[in-house]
């Protein structure tokens, strides 16, 4: 943990987090917001904390040299957390409750080219298969356990491009995708996903130490996510997946 004085550097997280779950909140319970689904707050808390855990103590410092700990951080961070906050579809609601000149600035920027490509289910794809590989094959792994700022950004990264993967794969995105193609980038995913945790259990990296647990961990928790995604997207297709009305129709 990183103290000034007596004040841990960490808890600084916390002002970004509480003030998102306020704004949230706020949006929830605004006239404009129509019957916004309790179940989607929830989602949004529970996405919010799930990131949170991974810049924390105790897991945050217990991942700078236990690899079982920093395979759990990239779950909880770039794939669990993502998933609760899309599924919490807080564009939409921001896009339902703002005034109307900055709701207008986030529909241009939602409707962009630079959105456009970075929610393409090819791209979203490259950039979580990239930074899961950066993170358990490069020198970023020891980095990582060696410096919490770094430690900080890789975090950052994996929740961001975690977003953009998920919503991508869940239609959430401002261009529509075909059903196959989203399938088959989610499948390319946890194919990248199970080869790198498989990876790690035949050649472990220098210098970390015992890798076999965190990498079963990592197989089977991503494993987890993925199915749950694929569960979803199953339900899109026979027209039962409640959760996800397109980002589109906001």
């Amino acid at each position: 943990m990183h103290n000034h004085g007596d004040f841990p550097a960490e808890s600084l997280f916390l002002i970004p987090a509480v003030a998102a779950a306020a704004a949230y909140w706020a949006g929830t319970v605004s006239k404009k917001s129509g019957a916004w689904p309790y179940r989607r707050l929830v989602f949004f808390l529970s996405g919010i904390l799930t990131v949170l855990l991974t810049v924390l103590e105790p897991l945050a410092g217990w991942a700078h040299y236990d690899f079982g700990a920093l395979a759990l951080s990239h779950v909880l961070a770039g794939m669990a957390g993502p998933a609760l906050l899309v599924l919490a579809h807080p564009v939409d609601l921001a896009l339902r409750t703002l005034d109307p000149v900055p709701a207008a600035r986030l529909r241009r920027a939602v409707d962009s080219a630079a959105a456009r490509a970075l929610t393409h289910p090819v791209t979203a794809t490259a950039l979580v298969a990239a930074g899961m590989w950066a993170m358990f094959h490069t020198p970023l792994l020891t980095a990582m356990q060696q410096s919490m700022p770094v430690h900080w950004l890789v975090t950052a990264y994996l929740t961001a491009t975690g977003c953009l993967f998920t919503a991508a794969i869940l239609d959430c995105g401002p261009v529509p995708h075909s059903l196959r193609l989203r399938a088959g980038a989610l499948a390319a995913a946890a194919v990248a996903h199970a080869g790198s945790a498989a990876w790690l259990l035949v050649f472990p990296p220098a210098g970390a130490g015992s890798t076999a647990a965190g990498a079963l961990l990592l197989l089977g928790s991503g494993l987890a996510v993925q199915t749950g995604l694929a569960l979803i997207l199953l339900g899109q297709q026979r027209g039962t997946a409640r959760l996800l009305p397109s980002a589109r129709g906001a």
